[in-house]
């Protein structure tokens, strides 16, 4: 088949798509991918990926949204593609609606987090429920990324055959590494013995650094990386101000490391992983985490309780809450053997649910022989 494989951004297309293109670009399909243009497309392009960067955009705009419409109705006929794959909230609504106007022949649609979960005004979130119900219609192969997604699109009427299919990870990356360890704690100059907690996101609000960064101050034996950067399409207020007080309130036991390309080997350096969101999908990172051993410290929001067992692999604490967390990480951070116990079992989880060539095998079997599976 030639498929479509259509997101919102690069950065989601390179981290999280690309290694779908991989798989399907080997079982035999013509792949192209379609988003919106950044830096970060030359990884797939080196790799011989045609994508397409027609202007999407992650907003609101009513003008923005239909010029993305009419872009992709343009790209759609030209490609004459027999699926496409959409992904993301508002490109995958915009990608479902172009593919049915082009008369696709086959719609699919993996759901990485519903707009009406995340925070927001009551009209908006009614706006993303009739939305998705529509575009659900017109979806001929549907999944989520977690299982409470799945259970949300079945209880809502959404789609009558959600299929829960997951995240993974190659666990040949990420996985324990004591080299990694020792050289990567002699870059950034911490002591070997320092306990490191690392966050791995972007550097937006509702991933939950401002609570995490006033966690750090009642968590006085621990080193705090940060790891990522905002991205240029990321909406929402600048935490600039938020590091630059944590900064000097907690001087060198933060390092604010960026946009980093080498993440399984900061993970094996580090001791323990918290993602303190207050919405997610089911998150990578949770996932290359516990793959490389770590204990996690999570908030109870969907996709990351569906990882994070609570006090077998990790703890989990109740969003934007800055006590709570300090005290998970204190916890973790005075008891080594919990949390080499914990990062043990996380790995052995992660290992068996969450491998990546699993995950994407059946993704592809899903896309390519599940064309017959009933709307209703």
């Amino acid at each position: 088949m030639k498929i479509l494989e259509i997101t919102n951004v690069d950065f989601a297309l390179v981290h999280f798509l690309l290694p779908l293109m991989r798989t399907l670009r080997a079982d035999g399909h013509e792949v192209v991918g379609v988003c919106a243009d950044g830096p970060l497309l030359e990884n797939a392009r080196a790799e011989g990926f045609r994508v397409e960067t027609p202007p999407l955009a992650r907003s609101f705009s009513p003008i923005a949204q239909t010029r993305a419409l009419w872009a992709l109705i343009r790209l759609i006929r030209r490609e004459k593609p027999d699926m496409v794959h959409a992904h993301m909230p508002i490109s995958g609504i915009l990608a479902r609606v172009a593919a049915k106007i082009c008369g696709v022949p086959c719609i699919a649609y993996t759901c990485h987090g519903f707009l009406f979960n995340q925070p927001g005004s009551r009209a908006r979130h009614l706006l993303a429920k009739l939305l998705e119900r529509g575009c659900g219609g017109i979806t001929d192969i549907y999944m989520t990324v977690s299982q409470e997604e799945a259970a949300d699109a079945k209880r809502l009427h959404i789609h009558p055959h959600p299929i829960a299919i997951g995240n993974g990870r190659d666990s040949s990356v990420f996985h324990p590494d004591e080299q990694a360890r020792t050289r990567i704690r002699a870059e950034v100059g911490t002591d070997p013995q320092a306990v490191v907690i690392i966050a791995v996101s972007r550097l937006v609000r509702h991933k939950g650094h401002p609570e995490l960064l006033a966690a750090m101050r009642d968590v006085p034996d621990a080193e705090l990386w940060i790891v990522g950067e905002r991205l240029a399409s990321d909406h929402g207020v600048s935490l600039d101000e938020v590091l630059a007080q944590a900064r000097k309130e907690l001087g060198p036991r933060l390092k604010c490391l960026g946009y980093r390309t080498d993440i399984p080997a900061l993970l094996a350096a580090a001791d323990i992983y918290t993602l303190p969101s207050h919405f997610e999908g089911l998150p990578m990172s949770i996932i290359e985490a516990m793959m490389t051993g770590l204990p996690v410290v999570a908030t109870d929001i969907r996709g990351s309780r569906e990882l994070v067992v609570e006090g077998r692999t990790g703890l989990l604490v109740p969003p934007a809450t800055v006590t709570p967390l300090a005290r998970a990480l204190r916890s973790l951070v005075n008891q080594p053997d919990l949390r080499h116990s914990m990062g043990r079992s996380g790995r052995a989880r992660a290992l068996e649910f969450y491998e990546e060539r699993n995950i994407l095998n059946r993704t592809v079997q899903l896309l390519t022989q599940g064309k017959n599976i009933p709307r209703g």
